[in-house]
């Protein structure tokens, strides 16, 4: 969002996930995850949970590195305990820094609260112009899409949008709103909750047409592989298709490329709206099924 909003001159760290833009890859990283590499999907679920009811943080931030970077702001998040060093932990150390630094922490529950997170951090970081001009031009596409859709001869199918396989997550927040704007009908997410752990009987009962696998935070290629593993309880499901996408990229980070993946989902649903929506490269996305 601080690249889009044009200021990633004045990023000067950031943590060990941000990987977009690729310039980003170049500044200093001050995160590490303690969970070892890797791991399954069954096997994170499971050292996440001890670690959690151990009372012990899942990240570590890099104290003294910070303290050299002279910082004015700290962007943090509290959306999710599992997805970055706690907010807690991030404003204990910012107290302790000599440049006495804000901290912003961005907590969307929904797809509005994504676009006026883009507004809160533009007049944070004093370019409320760059934060108007940024929503705006993700509106008009989000307009696009909804013109799109309202054009298409096709029926809205029942969708299931799935954030983990082991145990299986329903995708919650904001992922149920991206399925209704791109034209499906989420069956099992509800807008603005979070993720919820299900049962794979739960997920047959729920006869999706489309099965989108989105693990937080893995690209298409991991997710796909995951999807592999499972093919079996996938297919279970009865659904006429299931898809890998780059959850990374497009659905589980709340930020502008939100609209890449609401973009992506209504090519799949329907294929016939490519021609509504020009000028945009779908994102990684595999078939399973």
């Amino acid at each position: 969002m601080l690249f889009a909003l044009g200021l990633g001159d004045d990023v000067v760290a950031v943590t060990h996930e941000c990987d977009y833009p690729p310039e980003a890859t170049a500044r200093p990283r001050l995160t590490r995850s303690v969970l070892p590499p890797g791991l399954s999907g069954a096997e994170i679920d499971a050292a996440v949970r001890e670690i959690v009811a151990r009372g012990q943080a899942l990240y570590e931030l890099d104290e003294s590195l910070l303290r050299t970077l002279d910082v004015d702001l700290i962007v943090t998040q509290a959306v999710c305990a599992v997805c970055a060093v706690s907010y807690e932990d991030v404003r204990a150390v910012a107290t302790r820094l000599p440049s006495a630094p804000d901290v912003l922490s961005l907590d969307p529950a929904t797809f509005a609260d994504v676009l006026d997170d883009i507004g809160r951090l533009a007049t944070a970081v004093g370019t409320t112009g760059a934060g108007e001009t940024l929503r705006r031009d993700l509106e008009e596409r989000l307009t696009r899409i909804d013109a799109a859709v309202r054009g298409s001869s096709q029926e809205r199918r029942r969708v299931l949008a799935l954030e983990w396989l082991d145990p299986p997550f329903v995708g919650g927040h904001w992922i149920p709103e991206m399925v209704a704007r791109a034209g499906g009908n989420d069956v099992l997410g509800k807008p603005g909750q979070k993720s919820r752990t299900v049962t794979w009987d739960e997920l047959v009962a729920a006869k999706a047409e489309t099965v989108v696998v989105m693990p937080c935070g893995y690209d298409a290629e991991r997710a796909a592989q995951e999807a592999e593993t499972y093919y079996e309880n996938l297919a279970d499901l009865g659904a006429r298709e299931v898809y890998a996408v780059d959850a990374a990229a497009s659905f589980s980070r709340p930020g502008p490329r939100l609209v890449d993946g609401v973009e992506l989902l209504a090519r799949l649903f329907d294929p016939s709206v490519e021609s509504a929506l020009p000028g945009r490269e779908s994102v990684g996305v595999r078939s399973v099924v």
